[in-house]
């Protein structure tokens, strides 16, 4: 319960402070190519619920059906502005929508695609999406790519050991690496 109410506080305090950006970012967004302001993906979420998540978009319009799911280095289908907005993880900030919704929590395992999340082993897939999957996670921070096996080991440790503090400390890792992002 205290994690909810910490996650719809700081969702709501986050999108009233940082609208100018995140207007900002839509209209450059729109000057920059054609196509929608946000990206919507179906991913899976708590006890494997599907949702749409909210990106603002970085790849051209209609990109999925140029390429694979998976965007890994200097993908041609990357727009000049989602260039830079992936690079500070600004793409990210819409899903501040999701966890006020309730479908996404501010700490928690990163969410999937359906197709991903059916190639975990059952046991953990159960304990991976027993919780609100997160705008960040430890896996997030501490690694550029990480390997399937080794970021469900994370988000099974994640879901063994969370707190309120465990959060506090997650969120204030990831703020100190964007503000040391390149």
């Amino acid at each position: 319960m205290a994690k909810r109410l910490f996650d719809i506080v700081i969702a709501a305090l986050g999108l009233v402070l940082l609208s100018p950006l995140l207007l900002a970012i839509a209209a450059w967004i729109k000057l920059d190519s054609a196509g929608p302001v946000f990206f919507r993906q179906e991913r899976v979420g708590r006890f494997g619920r599907p949702f749409r998540i909210h990106k603002f978009r970085t790849m051209v319009a209609g990109a999925d059906r140029l390429g694979t799911q998976i965007t890994i280095g200097d993908d041609a289908r990357i727009t000049a502005v989602g260039l830079i907005l992936r690079r500070h993880k600004l793409d990210e900030l819409p899903q501040l929508i999701d966890v006020l919704a309730g479908a996404m929590s501010l700490v928690g395992p990163r969410p999937e695609v359906p197709r991903y999340v059916a190639l975990y082993p059952p046991a953990l897939r159960d304990k991976v999406l027993s919780v609100r999957p997160g705008i960040t996670d430890r896996a997030s921070i501490e690694y550029r790519e990480v390997v399937l096996p080794a970021k469900l080991r994370l988000a099974a440790a994640y879901v063994d050991g969370a707190t309120l503090a465990s959060d506090l400390r997650v969120i204030g890792r990831t703020l100190k690496a964007l503000c040391w992002t390149r």
